[in-house]
């Protein structure tokens, strides 16, 4: 099976049991399960080509220009990582199955966590870190969705706040790292960075390179000082907190760091920053797990305790040290997955994980206790079980490690930590199963049925088997190792074994193991020592935290955004021009070097008036309604100008933007007072006006610059000129860009503008409904309004003006390829035409009328243009390429048609539905503050002996 299928099979399984649930609990599990179960197969047919020594690959290029390209590799070690996240999860889905209750939402559960296995699979397949990095991210996002899965509980949110906060902090770190990494090696590609150890050791940009990765792997596997975070994750339903904890998320930091031991280990940084770290998360992690009453809650510190000493592993930066770390991967998935599911057979059958409500349970749950036991003594490393043999590898690699320039020191907190994992790991057993037998149990504790148990009994089987016999895992633990090590190093001549004679690690298994016995029976006063000891909360501290960093964060917002339009304004002008001018001063812009064009009388006239309307505008803007004139007249003189310079098209374009706008503006005046209030002083107001007279002294010079100082600057007008009609079929160049040339921005823009009306109709309803609608129920509007609200002659001409003005819309639309027009122009004045319909005749007349909602009207815009684009791809071309050709129909002359006009009529259909939808929002709001009354509207259908239209 394709990488790229094993990869996708997660994320499009993801929409299927949505679907499903509505066909029942047992058909969402069905089709969860099997998506799942299709994954590890198609992995699973690539083990025999990974155990004789092959990589398979797959590559895609995406953006290669961007180095993002989807490119998977798989080698021992991503399939062993992938083998955990898709076997577990297979155990985990049949576990949830039977865990959640009626009242859980199954089918979003579920969707979450193929999303979730669906990233943690790209993540550990990926051969180009910026795909790694997406799909890091995604791990992020989907763990957050799955931890707050229980949003009625605040611990869930909170715990998912957390985690989201932590690791997507280190995740930003890690982009930084990564990309740090591609710059150095001039790759993005995985499998190139890998080959480059000297390279990258040797840049200075090596520590840098290495802090930021090395923080993201920390963060997102829990490491000291970011360990806090995974223990709050356990509000999370079990099943979420067995697959986190066991395979899946804290794991991808671990993943990260053997991925990039060829590259990154080895020196005194990583050895010294890795080792101390994953050393007092060892022990800090097992400490603070003793104490915990919940049964989640000391797994979770125990992981965190696990984390840390594979951590500690991989820092040594030896080659027995990443055997170790491989095989004790393996190891902890196994027995950790299977501890969390028998904590919530624990809660589901007693209704509680407190330890102090438990004791006795092997009376009533003897085979959760069993399943508990194997597990537990496991986690502990006691001898025929698989955590022995990775806990005394680890003690081994103790010995012989040096930091600080102590021989011992190393070797004494190793112990310390496998002391404190014993004593956990016997309280676990002990305080839940051991003693008699209670009568105060919250419900009546129970083994469960299979579907509960079967799952963790399974993983037993490694658990067992790989303590008794460990050389079986041996060949595929080496395999690993060596993908690990990439060909740094030789792999060590230790094998994988019960016993390796009386060695220093035994002794101090043996010490740990004693300890930890001692450390339970102390439990007691140990327990009121750290209840009553003062002692720093990392939740508290992460709290107190992100509160002052959102109060500082407010404060510099409040202060820098304080609301004032004028103020930003003032800033961006005088920055952008600061730029400018330095630009100016150290560039080299020369003098004028062409001649001035000859001024005619009519330009002279149109640029006295362009100047004049603007003066009267900055004059009289607290005026509304001449504002709004003197906008009008501005913009018909554009348009002239359009003209004169030959653009007939935006000449058309501007005018009939410019009369609807006018119109709409209009209609909002009417909720407005005639003049604006005064907001400024003079002070301030001589301010504005130097700022603004700067500003357009520096777009002067610079238009001035560039047209008359002869810059060689590329112009690609040629380019379209010369293709407008042998590549699109039009002589209309302005037409041809929009729907073909640029069809991809313009149909970006007609989506925008569908969304603007939209969000205002959005507005206009909330308005509606808020405080706002009060001030226009209370508002007199009597004073203010006409004697005839509908004048007659008004009414009689619109209604002769519309089959007229249509037809134009018709005749524009249509010439719109080959002479000025097109699908927008026509669009606005169609809109005119039905504007005016409303202007003379009134909201409830024109509504009677309306057959089709101005909101279908946008998306059948949108769908048409889309669809348009979409066609080109039956003809093996990219999306929006269009094609024409030449007709004859008899007795009609040829003609031509072209796909364009499919889209154009998209882009006809979402501006008049847009324009449309914005005067329902304005009318709706007029007949809601009483100035829009349907026994005012007047018709004048001959069918009709009534004058008035009936309210």
């Amino acid at each position: 099976m394709s990488l790229f299928i094993i990869v996708a099979l997660p994320f499009l399984g993801a929409l299927l049991p949505g679907l499903f649930i509505r066909a029942g609990r047992q058909a969402c599990f069905v089709a969860t399960f099997t998506v799942s179960a299709l994954a590890f197969i198609g992995l699973m047919t690539h083990l025999p080509a990974v155990l004789g020594g092959q990589v398979a690959t797959a590559r895609l290029d995406w953006l290669p220009d961007l180095g993002l390209n989807l490119n998977l590799f798989l080698d021992p070690l991503g399939f062993m990582f992938a083998a955990l996240i898709l076997g577990i999860g297979l155990l985990i889905i049949i576990y949830a199955r039977w865990y959640l209750s009626r009242d859980d939402n199954m089918g979003e559960f579920f969707s979450y966590l193929l999303l979730f296995q669906g990233a943690m699979v790209g993540i550990v397949l990926s051969d180009n870190i910026l795909m790694l990095l997406v799909f890091w991210e995604l791990t992020s996002l989907s763990s957050f969705l799955l931890i707050g899965f229980w949003k009625h509980l605040p611990a869930g949110r909170q715990g998912a706040r957390m985690a989201l906060t932590v690791t997507g902090m280190g995740g930003l770190a890690m982009i930084g790292g990564m990309l740090i990494l591609g710059q150095i090696v001039g790759s993005y590609d995985l499998t190139v960075i890998l080959e480059n150890r000297e390279l990258i050791q040797a840049s200075p940009l090596y520590l840098p390179a290495l802090l930021l990765i090395l923080t993201g792997c920390f963060t997102k596997s829990a490491q000291f000082p970011f360990h806090f975070w995974l223990p709050h994750a356990m509000s999370a339903p079990t099943p979420v907190s067995a697959y986190l904890h066991s395979a899946t998320m804290v794991k991808a930091g671990l993943f990260l760091m053997a991925r990039m031991w060829p590259v990154l280990s080895g020196t005194d940084v990583w050895v010294t920053l890795v080792c101390s770290v994953g050393l007092i998360t060892m022990v800090l992690g097992a400490f603070i797990a003793f104490f915990k009453n919940d049964l989640k809650a000391l797994l979770a510190f125990s992981t965190v305790s696990h984390l840390g000493l594979i951590c500690f592993l991989l820092g040594t930066g030896t080659t027995f040290g990443a055997m170790a770390a491989v095989f004790h991967i393996l190891n902890h998935a196994s027995f950790k997955a299977a501890l969390f599911m028998v904590a919530g057979i624990v809660d589901h059958g007693v209704h509680t994980r407190d330890m102090r409500k438990l004791g006795g349970l092997r009376h009533v749950m003897p085979l959760t206790f069993v399943l508990a036991t194997l597990a537990g003594l496991s986690m502990a490393g006691i001898p025929l079980l698989n955590g022995f043999i990775s806990k005394e590898m680890m003690l081994e690699e103790a010995v012989h490690t040096t930091l600080f320039g102590s021989p011992l020191l190393v070797a004494v907190v190793a112990t310390i930590g496998a002391l404190f994992s014993a004593a956990y790991s016997f309280r676990f057993i002990s305080h839940t199963f051991l003693g008699a037998e209670r009568d105060d149990y919250p419900a009546h504790p129970h083994d469960p049925k299979a579907g509960l148990w079967f799952s963790p009994a399974l993983l037993m089987i490694p658990v067992i088997a790989l303590g008794v016999a460990p050389f079986m895992a041996e060949p595929f633990v080496r395999l690993v190792t060596e993908a690990v090590v990439g060909g740094v190093a030789e792999l060590p001549e230790e094998h994988l074994a019960l016993w390796h004679g009386f060695k220093p690690a035994l002794f101090m298994s043996m010490i740990a193991v004693v300890g930890g016995l001692i450390w339970l029976a102390l439990f007691s006063p140990l327990s009121r020592m750290w209840e009553s000891a003062p002692r720093p909360e990392a939740k508290d501290i992460f709290d107190t935290l992100i509160k002052a960093l959102a109060n500082g964060a407010g404060r510099f917002s409040r202060t820098l955004h304080d609301g004032s339009f004028t103020r930003y304004a003032a800033i961006f002008t005088l920055a952008v021009v600061a730029v400018g001018t330095h630009a100016w001063s150290t560039g080299t812009a020369g003098g004028a070097t062409r001649d001035m064009l000859r001024v005619t009388p009519i330009a002279a006239m149109l640029w006295g008036m362009l100047i004049a309307a603007t003066c009267f505008l900055v004059f009289y803007h607290r005026n509304r309604l001449a504002v709004l004139i003197l906008m009008g007249i501005i913009g018909l003189i554009v348009s002239v100008s359009f003209n004169y310079f030959s653009a007939p098209d935006l000449a058309l374009t501007q005018i009939s933007v410019e009369v609807v706008t006018i119109i709409l503006l209009l209609l909002a005046l009417n909720f407005l007072p005639n003049r604006s209030p005064k907001e400024s002083t003079p002070i301030r107001r001589t301010r504005d006006a130097v700022i603004a007279l700067i500003g357009g002294a520096a777009v002067a010079g610079l238009v001035w610059t560039i047209l008359m100082s002869g810059f060689p600057l590329a112009s690609i007008s040629e380019y379209h000129l010369a293709n407008s009609y042998k590549g699109g079929g039009g002589d209309n160049v302005v037409n041809v860009i929009l729907v073909d040339f640029r069809g991809y921005d313009t149909f970006g823009e007609i989506i925008v503008l569908g969304i603007a009306a939209l969000v205002i109709y959005a507005l206009t309803e909330a308005l509606l409904n808020g405080p706002v609608r009060a001030k226009l129920l209370n508002r007199d509007f009597e004073e203010a309004r006409a004697g005839d609200a509908h004048p007659l002659m008004m009414v009689v001409l619109t209604r002769v003006m519309m089959p007229v003005v249509l037809m134009v819309g018709v005749y524009i639309f249509l010439r719109g390829h080959n002479e000025p027009g097109g699908g927008f122009v026509a669009g606005l004045v169609v809109a005119i035409a039905v504007v005016m319909q409303y202007m003379a005749s009134g909201f409830a007349w024109a509504e009677k009328r309306q057959r089709y909602p101005y909101h279908g009207i946008i998306g059948a815009g949108v769908l048409c243009a889309g669809l348009t684009g979409i066609g080109s791809w039956f003809a093996g071309e990219p999306f929006l390429t269009s094609a024409f050709g030449y007709f004859r129909i008899p007795p009609m002359q040829e003609f031509e048609l072209a796909t364009a006009m499919g889209f154009d009529l998209g882009v006809f259909l979402s501006v008049v539905g847009a324009v449309m939808l914005l005067l329902e929002s304005f009318f709706r709001l007029g007949r809601r503050a009483g100035t829009e009354d349907s026994e005012y509207a007047i018709d004048i259908d001959p069918s009709r002996t009534s004058t008035a239209e009936e309210g």
